[in-house]
């Protein structure tokens, strides 16, 4: 049987790697690596770099396929997805299509494979078609989250109080009940503006854990808020690409 590995390799720094990711890793046959354009080239590049860094077993082997195209300014984001996702599913199950009926495979997924990432979504596409056999384990990484509180030295939450991880795109729809403390990721248009000079507090990064790491945090005022748009793109402008994340905290003491 064909087995699978959704290795989480942290948010960019290849130290994230647990011990438990560095066995599996010496237990591959075959890692896939989807491969995102010349813009993103610094993904794959620190996959590489990951492998030659941790992987003493000689000869294993690299599968590449090139990622689908995604449409960023749908009509209708959830069909937009789901055709995305699709797409997805075809390169997935032609990549595991490589391995031999006894090897192993396995996907480094960026940050923690459980958190705003569609592998485990895609592996069970392709197994609910039933064209390709394989078992798949996930091995648990460092999320942005994770990183993102530890290098501003600070915590999820507050005592006692819950916590919510979204997305700019339901921030939009306002200020979430009952919450104090908000995560959101995948936020193009800075959906942090919305929110100045109502008491919140801001910690904001991008590329954690790589040499490019972009920290700023505080009270979000007019003058932050402009601060961290203007630093984000001109950021994105020199990369072409950008992956941030931010913690919305209303003090509660």
């Amino acid at each position: 049987m064909r087995k699978i590995s959704a290795i989480g390799i942290g948010a960019g720094d290849p130290a994230h790697l647990t011990v438990q990711a560095v066995e599996r890793l010496n237990d591959t046959d075959v890692f896939f690596v989807l491969d995102k354009g010349s813009e993103k080239q610094d993904l794959v590049g620190l996959r590489q770099e990951i492998l030659d860094r941790f992987v003493e077993r000689p000869g294993y082997r690299v599968v590449r396929a090139q990622d689908p195209e995604r449409d960023r300014t749908p009509a209708d984001y959830r069909k937009a997805v789901a055709d995305w996702h699709r797409l997805r599913t075809d390169v997935y199950e032609d990549m595991i299509r490589e391995l031999g009926p006894d090897e192993r495979g396995a996907f480094l997924v960026w940050g923690d494979p459980a958190l705003y990432d569609s592998t485990l979504t895609l592996l069970d596409a392709v197994l609910a078609r039933g064209n390709v056999e394989f078992e798949y384990e996930v091995v648990t990484g460092v999320s942005s989250v994770a990183a993102l509180t530890a290098r501003h030295r600070t915590t999820m939450n507050q005592i006692g109080r819950p916590v919510l991880i979204t997305t700019g795109r339901r921030l939009e729809a306002g200020w979430p009940a009952h919450v104090d403390d908000v995560f959101v990721m995948l936020d193009a248009q800075c959906t942090f503006s919305r929110f100045v000079d109502e008491g919140l507090e801001i910690y904001w990064g991008a590329y954690l854990g790589t040499p490019d790491e972009l920290l700023l945090s505080g009270s979000l005022t007019t003058e932050l808020a402009a601060q961290i748009r203007s630093t984000r793109s001109a950021a994105r402008e020199r990369k072409g690409w950008i992956m941030d994340i931010y913690h919305l905290r209303r003090p509660t003491t």
